[in-house]
C-alpha cells in the first residue's frame, strides 16, 4: 500500500525562480570567464594601436616583423627588409616587438 501511494505521487511543479537563477548564474560564469577578459584584451590592443609611433618595431597578426616608417589614421607602412615596404591597416598590428635597433 505504501509503495503504491509513493508511485502515484505527482512531481512538484518546477520553480520558475530556480530556472531564472540558473540562467543568471550561467550568464555570470560566461561573463567572468569569457566576455570580460576578451574586452580587457581588446581594450589593451586598441590602446597599443593608438600609441604606435614612427620607429617602433612591430609584429603583424600575420607574423611579419618590421619597423614603422610611415603612419596615417588607418594605415601603417613598415619596412621589413632592404627596399621592402608593406602597407597594412593599423588594426592588423599584433604587438610591439620592442625598440628598433640599427646595426
Amino acid at each position: 500500500m505504501l509503495i503504491l501511494t509513493l508511485l502515484q505521487a505527482q512531481p512538484a511543479a518546477p520553480n520558475p525562480f530556480g530556472t531564472v537563477f540558473m540562467f543568471g548564474a550561467i550568464f555570470l560564469i560566461f561573463y567572468f570567464l569569457l566576455i570580460r577578459p576578451q574586452r580587457k584584451q581588446q581594450k589593451a590592443h586598441d590602446e597599443m594601436v593608438k600609441t604606435l609611433s614612427r620607429g617602433d618595431e612591430v609584429v603583424t597578426i600575420g607574423g611579419i616583423v618590421g619597423k614603422i616608417i610611415h603612419l596615417t589614421d588607418d594605415r601603417v607602412t613598415i619596412k621589413t627588409a632592404e627596399d621592402t615596404r608593406v602597407e597594412i591597416e593599423r588594426a592588423k598590428v599584433g604587438r610591439k616587438a620592442g625598440p628598433a635597433q640599427d646595426g
